[in-house]
C-alpha cells in the first residue's frame, strides 16, 4: 500500500484553505508547478479527484472535503511530535491581538491550551477592530494579529485560517422589516468587511437601509440587536443564543464569504511562530467540534 507523505497533505490542506495555487505555493515554499504535482500525486495515491480546477477557479470535491479533517489532524500530530522532540522549551513574550468576536468565540480555549503547553511564554492579548489591529501591527505594537478580510483582496502576507459566509442576524426569523421605509442595521464602524458585505448586498437587492446603531464591539452589537434596534451581519457560527440567522431566499440576499487570517510582524520570535502554528492547527479542529 502506498505511504502518504505529510508534504502532500500539507499542500492539500493549504490549497483547500486558499483555493489558490499561487498562495499555496507561497505558504508551503514551493513553486506552483511543484504544488500541482503534489496534488496530482496525492490524487493518484488515493484514487480520486480532490479538486476541480481550471485557469480561474479551484473547488474542492466531496472526496476532498472528506479528507480535509483527517489531513489536518495528521499534520497537527506530526508537527506536534516534531516540535516536542526537537525544539527546546519556548520562552518569551507575544503581543497578540484579535477582533472581539473571534476572541469571544474561539480564543479562550485555544490560548489556554497554548499556555498550558508553553508555560514560559507570556501572552499579552488585546481586542480591537481589524483596521486598528493592522495599523498597530504596522507600528510595531503587535507581534501577531487575527484579521477579517475579503478573500479577493487579502492583506499581504496573511495566513488564511478559514472562510465563512456571513448572514443577516435578528431577534426573530422574518423577512426584511422596514422602518420608515428603510431596513435598520446594527453594524461596526467602517471600514468593516461584514458591514461592506451587508450594505452592498442590500443595495444590489434594491432594499433601502439605514445605519440605526453603530458599535465597535461584538457585545454592543448583540445587545442592540436583542433590543430590537435592527439586524446585523455575523458569521453563522457566531450567532449567539437568542438571535437567529436570516436565510437567503426569504427576502434576504446571500452574502459573499469572508476570510479570517493571521498576520505576523516582519521579524518574530520563536514564541510568536509557535503561537501562530498552534492557532493554525487548533482552529479547524475547534470549529469542527462546535
Amino acid at each position: 500500500m502506498p505511504e502518504l507523505d505529510t508534504a502532500l497533505l500539507r499542500a492539500f490542506v493549504a490549497l483547500a484553505e486558499t483555493r489558490s495555487f499561487s498562495r499555496t505555493a507561497e505558504r508551503v515554499g514551493r513553486s506552483q508547478s511543484a504544488v500541482s504535482m503534489q496534488i496530482r500525486r496525492l490524487e493518484e495515491i488515493l484514487g480520486c479527484a480532490l479538486f476541480l480546477r481550471d485557469k480561474r477557479n479551484v473547488e474542492i470535491t466531496a472526496e476532498g472535503e472528506a479528507l480535509l479533517g483527517d489531513a489536518r489532524r495528521i499534520l497537527a500530530l506530526s508537527d506536534g511530535m516534531v516540535a516536542r522532540m526537537r525544539a527546546p522549551e519556548i520562552a518569551g513574550e507575544v503581543r497578540f491581538a484579535s477582533p472581539e468576536d473571534f476572541a469571544t468565540q474561539y480564543l479562550p480555549e485555544i490560548l489556554a491550551a497554548f499556555a498550558a503547553r508553553h508555560p514560559q511564554v507570556h501572552l499579552h492579548v488585546t481586542c480591537d477592530l481589524t483596521l486598528k489591529l493592522v495599523e498597530s501591527l504596522g507600528r510595531g505594537e503587535q507581534d501577531l494579529i487575527v484579521v477579517k478580510q475579503d478573500p479577493a483582496d487579502p492583506y499581504p502576507g496573511g495566513r488564511p485560517l478559514w472562510r465563512e459566509r456571513p448572514v443577516f442576524v435578528g431577534r426573530e426569523r422574518t423577512g426584511p422589516q422596514l422602518s420608515d421605509g428603510r431596513l435598520p442595521l446594527v453594524l461596526s464602524p467602517a471600514p468593516c468587511v461584514y458591514r461592506r458585505r451587508g450594505v452592498t448586498a442590500l443595495d444590489q437587492a434594491g432594499l433601502p437601509w439605514d445605519i440605526a446603531y453603530t458599535s465597535p464591539s461584538f457585545a454592543g452589537t448583540v445587545a442592540a440587536v436583542r433590543a430590537g434596534l435592527g439586524v446585523t451581519v455575523l458569521p453563522r457560527t457566531m450567532v449567539p443564543d437568542g438571535l437567529v440567522a436570516m436565510e437567503a431566499g426569504q427576502g434576504w440576499p446571500a452574502l459573499p464569504e469572508v476570510e479570517i487570517a493571521l498576520l505576523a510582524a516582519p521579524r518574530v520570535s520563536p514564541a510568536t511562530t509557535a503561537l501562530a502554528a498552534f492557532i493554525e492547527q487548533r482552529v479547524p479542529t475547534y470549529r469542527q467540534n462546535r
